[in-house]
């Protein structure tokens, strides 16, 4: 039973994390990052919008919403550690008690976000602290009913392929960010930009895209004999390749709205497929340590 209510309450942690992301991009994509001026509260004197205020009902509400959010993954992610604490999941505990600490410390940054009148540099960090969240949940959910296993990493070059693949993805999430904080996309019409030049850091940002699907294909090539781990790195390719498309609609096109959240909604499945790559290595070694272990 405790194993089932893991898997749901785990499943619903991913969920609402990755949604997290595509809230606070509609935040942006709308204008209303400032929609509620202060920290914590939403306006002076009120923890919710009030009527008639300054920055406009819907870019309130907008922001008031993507807070909201913020107390449901607190829920979700103690009711997580609760669970993987009385499984006696070991394996898992740190992971659970780091979405709980983190989503206390997104809150904490996303103040800070507020109070610096949305400087691209806490708004870049809010994005990538969302990532590593997703990882953790990610993870969490992937072994959700599986035993500890001491798995030993594949030999050869597909391992360190692997590793700089992951690492490869970090790197455009990142860029990706630097591009959007050096766009129109501020979330506010006066918010500070980083003064890049957005043309520039559009295209360091494709070439690394470039770079990484010739990685993606090599990664395939190389685990072809492997069928769990290359069917990933298949759904990857396959995800990355749309979120490419978009990506280059959306500029070549002068940023509509909604291809700029298409493309942020994306930006999360590259990160979550990727991980999954890294999460099938793992499941794969297991399975072959388990076979040892029982020959």
């Amino acid at each position: 039973m405790m194993r089932s209510w893991l898997s749901r309450i785990s499943g619903l942690l991913l969920f609402l994390q990755s949604a997290l992301i595509v809230t606070g991009g509609a935040v942006r994509l709308t204008g209303s990052g400032l929609g509620c001026p202060t920290w914590p509260e939403c306006t002076k004197g009120s923890y919710t919008p009030v009527a008639h205020q300054v920055e406009g009902p819907l870019h309130a509400w907008i922001e008031f919403g993507n807070r909201l959010l913020t107390f449901a993954l607190v829920i979700t992610a103690v009711a997580t550690l609760i669970i993987v604490i009385r499984k006696a999941r070991k394996d898992l505990r740190l992971l659970a008690i780091g979405q709980v600490l983190g989503i206390f410390a997104q809150g904490i940054l996303g103040g800070i976000t507020v109070l610096t009148k949305l400087n691209p540099i806490p708004v870049a960090g809010h994005f990538l602290l969302s990532i590593a969240l997703v990882a953790g949940a990610a993870r969490i959910y992937a072994h959700r009913a599986e035993p500890e296993v001491a798995a030993t990493p594949p030999s050869g070059i597909i391992n360190p392929l692997r590793k700089i693949h992951l690492l490869l993805t970090l790197l455009v999430i990142i860029l990706g960010t630097i591009v959007t904080g050096s766009g129109p996309h501020a979330g506010d019409i006066q918010a500070r930009r980083f003064g890049f030049d957005p043309r520039l850091v559009s295209w360091i940002h494709a070439d690394t895209v470039i770079a990484l699907l010739g990685l993606t294909l090599a990664l395939y090539v190389a685990t072809l004999q492997n069928k769990s781990i290359n069917s990933a790195v298949k759904r990857f390719g396959l995800v990355a390749l749309a979120q490419g498309a978009i990506g280059y609609t959306q500029y070549f096109t002068k940023l509509p709205i909604l291809l700029v959240g298409a493309h942020l909604l994306g930006a999360t499945f590259v990160w979550i497929y990727a991980y999954r790559i890294h999460l099938a290595f793992t499941s794969s070694t297991a399975e072959i340590s388990r076979s040892e272990q029982k020959g």
